[in-house]
């Protein structure tokens, strides 16, 4: 009894010891960031974590979907976060005593003619016990051990997140781009269908010595560029589905021709958008968990320092007859204290506190970048969609400029006031005028893309 209440003392004091823990306690680093960004907008709706479902559109929403279940890189992340998550447990584990069972029986024979003959040479051994071993968490080893585990199972979950937003932002940048190529392959036609008209009219009116062989031949060489045109567009939008079905893991996918012009501009963020809306990006929380797990470390550096305190024991029975196994006079136990103590080890161990202080402060200046990097993204961004509306709007100006152009040149032409050449360069223009009015909604709706990427998904008002 007695020697019971001296363990019973022990442990106590054992774990009073061990409710403080060695290390630095993580406390997250001020960030210099302003506090609101430079650029703003003046919507002020809030945008759901899907925020791809702001275009309205049942393809993108399918691929989306496909991207996140299918995307070989998305399994990955996946299978990484079981396995931190497996890590975690065993971690966790450490924390409690690990509790054994042995037995064995055995049968032997010995002499019965020798010098000391024995009645039963026949004899059985039977023995069982459970058997426990208990590292004192003292300076706190196991402890931050586990807080290492628990902030590297979070850092795999936030890169696989980073990796989702990224994936549905290629996928919808992909989409877009598809969709433009279908809003050109419908125009070229309409300007195709011109140009054998004008060419047709050409070859009449240089029959009746009102025009010369040269604007025939100026106008078979607009009708060929158009046709050159429209086969590269359309090879471009094959090479873009593949794209596409590479992305969603459906390498067979065909998706139906469509038109970007019929896509809604999503909601942009409101004015006065804080700064702190950053500490939801996906890759700033995976840095700063990174982090964590680096200043933990440092507390499991730094307890190797200090003595190691375990506990062993174990409590059976042994007897001959399997019968008698568990009867107090079969009854075997053991108890036993270890202790390590690193005495000279030549600066060992210190060198590698000193290397995970270091990694530590690499870390910090990795979270720190990634703070400031996504400040940068999200006002670039910001730029981008408030001067790609400008930029549509001058768009759409030059196609009505190019249109009254095109149709005052043919005019001309027809009248005989003007050369072909005329109409060729009203034709080149109108055809380049849609191009671009294309390519400007296009590029709005990619920088609505870039800066649901930049703020990490979606916000609130």
């Amino acid at each position: 009894m007695v020697e019971f209440k001296h363990t019973l003392l022990a442990l106590t004091v054992a774990m009073g010891l061990g409710a403080c823990a060695v290390g630095p306690d993580y406390q997250r680093p001020a960030s210099p960031l302003p506090q609101q960004f430079g650029e703003n907008t003046d919507s002020k709706a809030a945008v759901d974590a899907q925020w791809w479902k702001q275009f309205k559109d049942a393809q993108l929403d399918q691929l989306i979907d496909a991207a996140l279940a299918h995307n070989t890189d998305i399994q990955k992340a996946l299978a990484r976060i079981e396995e931190s998550d497996a890590v975690l447990r065993e971690a966790t584990a450490t924390l409690f005593p690990q509790i054994d069972l042995d037995a064995s029986g055995n049968r032997s024979r010995v002499t019965t003619t020798g010098s000391n003959p024995v009645s039963t040479p026949v004899r059985n051994n039977f023995r069982g016990a459970f058997s426990a071993s208990w590292e004192l968490d003292i300076w706190g080893k196991a402890r931050r051990g586990k807080e290492y585990a628990d902030a590297q199972a979070q850092s795999s979950r936030y890169a696989k997140d980073a990796l989702a937003l990224s994936l549905a932002g290629n996928v919808t940048q992909t989409y877009l781009t598809l969709r433009s190529l279908d809003a050109l392959i419908v125009i070229a036609p309409d300007s195709l269908n011109s140009r054998p008209v004008s060419l047709d009219l050409t070859s009449r009116r240089t029959k009746g010595g009102i025009a010369s062989q040269l604007d025939v031949q100026q106008a078979t060489l607009s009708v060929a560029n158009v046709q050159r045109q429209l086969l590269t567009l359309q090879q471009q939008r094959a090479l873009t589905e593949q794209q596409l079905a590479l992305l969603t893991g459906q390498l067979g996918l065909q998706i139906a021709s469509g038109d970007i012009r019929s896509l809604p501009l999503p909601t942009t963020p409101p004015a006065g958008l804080p700064s702190q809306l950053l500490e939801a990006r996906p890759d700033v929380r995976q840095a700063e968990s990174d982090l964590i797990a680096a200043n933990a470390r440092i507390g499991v550096a730094k307890a190797n320092l200090f003595p190691a305190i375990s506990l062993t024991g174990s409590f059976g029975g042994e007897s001959r007859e399997l019968n008698d196994l568990m009867t107090s006079g079969s009854r075997i136990w053991a108890g036993g204290v270890g202790l390590h103590l690193p005495v000279f080890d030549f600066g060992r161990l210190s060198a590698r506190t000193d290397q995970t202080v270091a990694q530590q402060k690499q870390l910090l200046a990795n979270y720190q970048r990634s703070v400031q990097n996504a400040f940068v993204d999200v006002n670039n961004a910001l730029i981008k969609v408030r001067h790609s509306a400008d930029m549509e709007a001058a768009a759409q100006s030059a196609v009505n400029a190019a249109d009254s152009t095109l149709k005052l040149a043919n005019i001309r032409y027809n009248a005989g006031y003007s050369q072909f050449l005329e109409v060729l360069i009203a034709q080149g223009t109108y055809n380049d005028a849609w191009l671009n009015l294309i390519q400007e909604k296009r590029d709005r709706l990619l920088a609505t893309v870039e800066l649901y990427k930049a703020i990490g998904g979606g916000w609130q008002s």
